[in-house]
C-alpha cells in the first residue's frame, strides 16, 4: 500500500486504503499504530499526513488493531468485524494484556482452539463463527477488555495506570481497578507538562485530580486517546472547528475527526447505515443533517450538535422522572453502585488486609477469591451497561431508538441468566461466614485481625453481611423485576423478558433460599456472641434467635432496664455495663420449656406489664408500650409451644463462660457488671469493639427487634440522591443515603469510600412533612425520634414512596401476625 501513497498523503487516506483492500465496512472500530522513535507503539492521526509522524515509511511497521472497544459485542454487525476482533483478543490474551482467571483463560483458549479445529465432520466456516461470537461474548465480560495501561504516580507518589474505556476514564493499581470516572461526571480533561487533570463536576466531592506521567509526550498522547473515545462514545457528529488566531494560538489544535459511531445504530437497519457511512466518506455529512433530529444525533448534543448546558440536561432528567419504568431502572442502578463498592470491600480491601497476614490458612484465601471475583467481574460488567443504557435513557432520540433503549428486562434477563452460571459462587457464600469464623476459632490472631478492620470506617456493617451480600442482592432482583411487570401491560415490548428474568430469579432464589435462612440466623448468632459477656457457645446448630430488645425488670428498687434475648428453648437478660467493651454482661438464663405468660397490668399497677412463671418463680417485666407489649408475648408464647413441642426440657442452656455471670442477678448493675468483666479477664482483642450494633440501638431506644425484622430489613435496601435539611436551618444538602441494615448512612457522593455519618432508625418514626412545618417543597418525608427531627426530600413520587416504604420498615416493627399478611404496594 506505500507505494501507492504519495509521501503528503493523510492518516485518513492511508486508513481508508486498508479498509478496501480488507473489504471492510465497519472501520470505525479500529485505527494503525506505529512504534515511536521512543519504542512506543502510538497511533497514527487520520488529520496528520503520514511523513510528519512516522519516523521513515521505508522502515516503519504499521499495525491494524482494534482501537475502540464497545461495551456489547452484539453490535458488530459484520463477519469480518467479529473475526478482527477475536483475532485481536487473541493477540492481546497471547501477549499478557488481557489479564484473566485460570477459569476464564481456559474458557478463552478453548474457543480460540475450537475455532482453529473446529468438531469432527463439522461445517468449518459455521462452526468458526459460532466460536468467534462465543469467544468476544466471554472476553467482553472481563475488566481488562480492550483496557490500555498507561503508567502514571498519584500526588503521593503511589503508582498507579491510567486507562480509557466507553464509560470513562479509569484508575488500575496493577490489574486491579480502584476507581473510574464517568464522562457524565468529567467536566474537562486536560495536561500540562507531565502532568495529566481530571477536572470534575460541582456535585462531585474532589474538583480537580492530579496524575503525573512519565514525560509530556506520553502526557499528551494518553489525553488525545481519551479525546478521541469521548467522541467516539459520547459525540455523534463532529464538532465544529473554531477558527484560528491569526497571531497566536494556546494549547492542543487536536479534534478528533471520524467517521460516525456505529454500535448504537444497530436499531437502525444495515442499509440506512451503510449508506449513511458512505455518505459521510465521502464527504457529504452536511447534507444529511435536516430539520428534523437525526437518529444518529447523540443524546450529549441538541439538535444543532452544540452541547447541551446543565438546564437543558435537568430538564430532560425531570421529564424522565415521571416515567416509573426509568424511576426503577434508577433504583436498580443506584443499588447496583452499593452493592458492587461492598463487593470491592471482599475482594479489594479485605484479600488485602489477610494477604498480609500469615495467620490465614491458603483455603480460605482461595475459597474467597474464587467466590467472590467471578461476582465482582460480573457486576463489573453489568453495572457498566447500566450506566450506559440509563445515559442514553435520559438522552434525546426519536422513538424507534426510544424501543430499543428504554427498557430494561434484556440486560437483566442476559444478567440473571450469567448469575445462573455463577450459581455454585452463590451457594459458596454461605460457606464462607462458616469458613471464616472456624479459621478464627483456630487463630486468636486471625480473629484480631477481623475485629480490626471491622472497626474500620469503610467497614459500616458487619464483615459477615458483605459476605452474604450476593444472597441478598437476588432478593432485590426479584423484587425490582416484580415491580417491572406490574408496571408493564403484558403487550409492552419490555414485558417478556422482564417475566423471563423474574422467573429464572425465582427459580434460583428457591434454590438458595433454605441456605441464606439458615446463614442468616448463624450471622445474627455470630453477632451476638461478640456483644454477650456471660454465655459461650451460642452460634450451635438448631439454635434460632427470635426477638431481642429493652423490658423493664420490676424489682425491690423499682423498674429497672434489661435487654432481653430471646432464643429458641431460653431466655436470657443482662445489663450494660459503663465500660471500654459496650458489651452486655448476662445475669440470669430462663428455659422456656412450663413458662406460662399473663398480663399483670392490674395486679402490680405497672403500665404494660406481663409476668413471667417458670420453675415456681416469678419475673415481672414491662414494655415501654402497648404495642410493644403485645410482640413480646406473641413471641414468647410462640417459643413456648416451639419448646414444649420438643423433646421436652432437654433443651441446653447456653454455657456460663464464668463465675462472673451468675443465675442470681446482683442488686447493684454497675459494680455486678465490672466484677464480670474483671473476672472475664478480657484481653486485647475485647478491648475494642463495634458500639452502633442492632442489640446497641435496642438499648439506647428502648426498643426491639426480631427475626421477622431482620428479614424485612434485609429484602428493604435502598441507595440514592436525597436533599436532607435539620429543624433549624435554611438550606438542603445533597447526600448519598445508604439503607442497610436498620440505619442510614451518608455519603457525599456514590464513590466515596466510607460513609460520614450514620442515623439508626429503629425507634423512629416516619410522616409526611405537614404544612404547618414551612417546608414549600414536594416529596419531603420527616424522621422523628424525641427531639430530634430531620426532613428528606426526594426527586421524583416514586421514590418518595420508595423511601418512606424502606424506612418503615425499620422504624414500624413487624409483628408476626402482620409479617405473614403484608403485601407490597405497586
Amino acid at each position: 500500500i506505500w507505494q501507492h501513497l504519495r509521501l503528503k498523503t493523510s492518516g485518513r487516506v492511508l486508513f481508508e486504503t486498508v479498509c478496501s483492500h480488507l473489504n471492510l465496512i465497519e472501520g470505525d472500530y479500529f485505527g494503525l499504530e506505529f512504534q515511536s522513535c521512543h519504542r512506543k507503539m502510538v497511533s497514527l492521526y487520520k488529520c496528520n499526513p503520514c511523513m510528519r509522524v512516522c519516523p521513515g515509511p521505508k522502515h516503519t511497521i504499521l499495525r491494524f488493531v482494534v482501537k475502540f472497544f464497545p461495551p456489547d459485542h452484539t453490535v458488530l454487525l459484520e463477519e469480518l468485524t467479529r473475526y478482527l476482533f477475536a483475532l485481536q483478543v487473541r493477540q492481546d490474551l497471547a501477549s499478557g494484556r488481557l489479564t484473566c482467571s485460570d477459569p476464564s483463560a481456559a474458557l478463552l483458549v478453548s474457543h480460540i482452539i475450537q475455532s482453529e479445529i473446529g468438531d469432527f465432520e463439522e461445517t468449518r466456516f459455521s462452526q468458526t463463527k459460532h466460536e468467534y461470537y462465543r469467544l468476544l461474548e466471554v472476553a467482553s465480560r472481563l475488566e481488562m477488555y480492550g483496557i490500555r495501561l498507561h503508567p502514571a504516580k498519584d500526588r503521593e507518589g503511589t503508582k498507579l495506570s491510567l486507562a480509557v474505556a466507553h464509560g470513562g476514564v479509569l484508575v488500575f493499581q496493577g490489574h486491579n481497578r480502584i476507581n473510574d470516572f464517568n464522562w457524565s461526571k468529567i467536566r474537562k480533561l486536560s495536561f500540562k507538562r507531565r502532568r495529566f487533570l481530571i477536572k470534575l463536576r460541582q456535585n462531585v466531592n474532589q474538583d480537580t485530580l492530579e496524575f503525573l506521567m512519565a514525560s509530556r509526550d506520553c502526557c499528551k498522547m494518553f489525553w488525545k486517546i481519551c479525546v478521541e473515545y469521548h467522541a467516539f462514545f459520547r459525540l455523534f457528529e463532529e464538532p465544529r472547528p473554531k477558527p484560528k488566531p491569526v497571531l497566536f494560538s494556546r494549547g492542543s489544535s487536536f479534534r478528533f475527526r471520524s467517521v460516525l459511531m456505529i454500535f448504537i445504530c444497530v436499531c437502525l437497519s444495515f442499509s440506512e447505515v451503510t449508506c449513511a457511512l458512505v455518505t459521510l466518506v465521502n464527504g457529504h455529512a452536511d447534507d444529511c443533517r435536516a430539520a428534523t433530529p437525526s437518529p444518529l444525533i447523540s443524546p450529549m448534543l441538541n439538535d444543532t450538535g452544540a452541547i447541551r448546558t446543565d438546564d437543558e440536561e435537568d430538564n430532560r432528567r425531570k421529564n424522565c422522572r415521571t416515567d416509573k419504568a426509568y424511576c426503577i431502572a434508577k433504583e436498580l442502578l443506584n443499588t447496583e453502585r452499593t452493592y458492587l463498592k461492598d463487593l470491592e470491600l471482599i475482594t479489594v480491601l479485605f484479600q488485602k488486609v489477610l494477604d498480609k497476614e500469615d495467620c490465614v490458612p491458603e483455603a480460605l484465601k482461595t475459597l474467597l477469591t474464587s467466590t467472590y471475583e467471578p461476582l465482582h467481574s460480573h457486576h463489573t460488567h453489568f453495572l457498566q451497561e447500566l450506566e450506559e443504557r440509563l445515559s442514553l435513557w435520559e438522552g434525546q432520540c426519536n422513538m424507534q431508538v426510544k424501543g430499543e433503549i428504554q427498557r430494561l428486562g434484556d440486560l437483566l434477563l442476559k444478567s440473571v441468566q450469567e448469575l445462573k452460571a455463577l450459581s455454585a459462587q452463590l451457594e459458596m457464600s454461605s460457606e464462607c461466614v462458616f469458613a471464616l469464623e472456624r479459621a478464627c476459632v483456630a487463630s486468636r490472631r486471625l480473629e484480631c485481625v477481623c475485629r480490626e478492620f471491622e472497626l474500620q470506617k469503610v467497614c459500616y456493617i458487619p464483615l459477615n453481611v458483605f459476605l452474604l451480600s450476593p444472597l441478598h442482592r437476588l432478593l432485590h432482583y426479584r423484587q425490582i423485576l416484580d415491580r417491572l411487570c406490574k408496571h408493564y401491560p403484558p403487550t409492552h415490548t419490555d414485558y417478556s423478558d422482564c417475566k423471563a428474568a423474574l422467573d429464572d430469579v425465582c427459580e434460583l432464589e428457591a434454590a438458595l433460599r433454605p441456605g441464606l435462612e439458615q446463614i442468616e440466623n448463624y450471622q445474627k448468632l455470630l453477632e451476638l456472641q461478640k456483644d454477650l459477656i456471660g454465655v459461650e457457645h451460642l452460634a450451635v446448630a438448631g439454635r434460632q434467635l427470635i426477638r431481642l430488645g429493652c423490658l423493664s425488670k420490676l424489682s425491690g428498687k423499682g423498674l429497672q432496664q434489661r435487654m432481653f434475648f430471646l432464643f429458641n428453648g431460653v431466655l436470657l437478660y443482662s445489663t450494660r455495663g459503663i465500660t471500654s467493651t459496650n458489651q452486655f454482661t448476662v445475669h440470669r438464663q430462663l428455659p422456656l420449656h412450663g413458662m406460662t405468660i399473663r398480663e399483670s397490668e392490674d395486679e402490680w399497677g405497672v403500665p404494660h406489664s406481663f409476668t413471667l412463671m417458670v420453675q415456681q418463680q416469678s419475673l415481672v417485666v414491662a414494655a415501654r408500650s402497648e404495642s410493644e407489649m403485645e410482640k413480646w408475648m406473641e413471641d414468647l408464647k410462640m417459643a413456648v409451644d416451639m419448646a414444649e413441642e420438643s423433646n421436652g426440657p432437654t433443651a441446653d442452656l447456653l454455657t456460663a463462660k464464668s463465675s462472673g455471670a451468675s443465675e442470681v442477678e446482683s442488686e447493684d448493675d454497675h459494680r455486678g457488671s465490672q466484677t464480670s468483666l474483671q473476672c472475664n479477664g478480657n484481653d486485647s482483642a475485647n478491648t475494642r469493639h463495634r458500639g452502633n450494633t442492632t442489640a446497641h440501638v435496642c438499648w439506647h431506644r428502648n426498643t426491639s427487634v426480631s427475626k421477622l425484622d431482620y428479614s424485612i430489613a434485609t429484602e428493604n435496601q435502598l441507595s440514592g440522591n436525597l436533599l436532607r435539611k435539620f429543624k433549624n436551618s435554611n438550606g438542603w444538602q445533597r447526600l448519598w443515603v445508604v439503607f442497610t441494615n436498620f440505619t442510614l448512612f451518608f455519603y457525599k457522593t456514590h464513590e466515596d469510600e466510607y460513609p460520614l455519618a450514620s442515623l439508626p432508625l429503629l425507634g423512629y418514626s416516619v410522616t409526611h412533612a405537614g404544612e404547618s412545618e414551612n417546608i414549600h417543597k414536594d416529596h419531603v418525608f420527616k424522621l422523628h425520634f424525641k427531639s430530634h427531627i430531620y426532613y428528606f426530600r426526594t426527586e421524583s413520587e416514586y421514590f418518595f414512596e420508595r423511601w418512606m416504604t424502606v424506612i418503615r420498615s425499620a422504624t414500624v416493627s413487624a409483628s408476626r401476625t402482620r409479617y405473614l399478611n403484608r403485601t407490597e404496594p405497586d
